[in-house]
């Protein structure tokens, strides 16, 4: 199954994740991406998020940053198998203040987060760069968890991605709160 997010009609359901709010609302708050038709890799559609729209996600172990997330529920689709699929990923910073961050992808599912480390992907501020690409294997020195909601019920690295029902980007490992703006140009999974 391939998805295809080229952002030339909209957001496509990529959100960011704010969890300070959640902890004042008392349930997930999510902030829906800003879609702009022109803007994108050869002035074409894509989705932004900045600061204002993220913040840190204390429970995250290291802590982590979710600009960009996405239930496949969101979308009505099921969750996917990622193991052995090429995920590609287009993005650029514009002021953007990593602090010492790296960004990956993430997949979500049984109530357990794994980023893959071992692909850092690439922004470059102020312009697009290629797509990071890479291909997703069921590796766990190439991963780590980052959460579970119950530690009775831990989800193994193969569970994760063969049923992921989320995914997106995180940012980990900074000194200070990442500021400014992110913009995907595209995501892809074939």
């Amino acid at each position: 199954m391939a998805v295809v997010n080229t952002f030339e009609k909209g957001p496509e359901g990529w959100c960011s994740y704010d969890y300070h709010a959640s902890i004042i609302a008392g349930q997930n708050y999510f902030v829906l991406t800003t879609w702009e038709e022109r803007g994108g890799a050869d002035d074409t559609g894509c989705v932004w998020a900045d600061h204002t729209r993220w913040s840190v996600d204390a429970p995250e172990r290291p802590i982590s940053i979710l600009p960009f997330i996405l239930y496949r529920n969101w979308v009505g689709e099921p969750p996917i198998d990622l193991r052995g699929t090429e995920i590609s990923i287009q993005l650029r910073g514009d002021g953007l203040k990593l602090h010492g961050a790296e960004c990956y992808f993430w997949a979500h599912a049984s109530g357990t987060r794994w980023h893959c480390r071992g692909r850092p992907l690439t922004i470059r501020d102020g312009c697009w760069d290629e797509p990071s690409r890479f291909t997703v294997e069921s590796v766990e020195t190439a991963w780590y968890r980052s959460w579970v909601r119950d530690p009775a019920i831990v989800a193994d690295l193969d569970t994760v991605l063969a049923g992921a029902g989320s995914y997106g980007i995180s940012l980990v490992g900074f000194s200070h709160e990442v500021s400014g703006k992110l913009a995907m140009g595209s995501f892809e999974i074939r």
